[in-house]
């Protein structure tokens, strides 16, 4: 507890600085476009039930779209990185759509999907794929050249080596492509609701946004924040878990 104090307590104390000026900042300028903190937050606590059941939609969509990724794109990365003629076949494909933004699929997929949970979780997906599958494919390829000589000492066929071998020492280089996944798919599951608007936090914020309810969207906001925190550091926790050996003889 007191080292996590200890780590914790400069951002907190940040944190709580930068309040204080938009506090003091927004009373001075007396602006109805600059609320102050304690009037987001009223609003917070005002539109708690609204916003709640939205947020939860949003994590819900990014949740799947995430665990579909890495479903598919830790195992398709792995073979891409092994197979060189899988890798000359795909990689091209791989470096024509990844440059491709979430808004410009977008409209594609609504043709196919519609504006449903399928639609939004399909762009979601798309965005979450690339930064797992592509950590995946060079996690794999830079398996040092001894572990090849132990799996072949050991007999291994090639699923066993890849199972056994290939897939814990590129595990950490994985777990960092899919925190960047996890970034990606809640920012890009707000953005998918503000183009496929049914429902969800994203639909909130611009309604909020259309109807000058600049405090309202700005408390969406900062929902946004606490829980891309939380599913942040839930994320880190379950890594420090699952390469306790790596992180062990990474630490100081």
């Amino acid at each position: 507890m007191n080292r996590f104090w200890d780590k914790t307590w400069p951002a907190l104390a940040l944190l709580a600085a930068v309040l204080v000026l938009w506090e003091a900042g927004a009373r001075m300028l007396a602006s109805p476009n600059v609320p102050p903190f304690s009037v987001v937050m009223q609003a917070l606590a005002t539109n708690s039930g609204v916003i709640a059941p939205q947020i939860l939609q949003t994590l819900r969509r990014a949740l799947i779209a995430l665990a579909l990724a890495i479903i598919t794109m830790v195992p398709l990365g792995i073979l891409i990185g092994r197979i060189r003629w899988l890798g000359d076949l795909l990689e091209p494909i791989i470096d024509l759509l990844r440059p491709l933004p979430p808004p410009a699929i977008a409209p594609l997929v609504m043709l196919f999907a519609g504006t449903g949970d399928v639609a939004k979780i399909t762009v979601i997906f798309y965005t979450a794929s690339f930064p797992i599958l592509i950590n995946a494919i060079d996690g794999i390829r830079g398996t040092h050249p001894l572990l090849h000589t132990v799996s072949r000492s050991l007999r291994l066929n090639r699923a066993e080596a890849l199972w056994n071998i290939d897939l814990p020492a590129t595990l950490p280089v994985i777990m960092t492509g899919i925190r960047l996944a996890v970034a990606a798919a809640l920012l890009v599951s707000v953005t998918a609701e503000m183009l496929l608007s049914t429902d969800g936090i994203g639909v909130y914020l611009l309604r909020s946004q259309e109807t000058f309810r600049i405090a309202d969207g700005l408390a969406g906001i900062c929902v946004i924040a606490v829980v891309g925190w939380m599913v942040n550091a839930a994320f880190l926790e379950i890594d420090r878990h699952l390469l306790h050996w790596h992180h062990a003889t990474t630490s100081e």
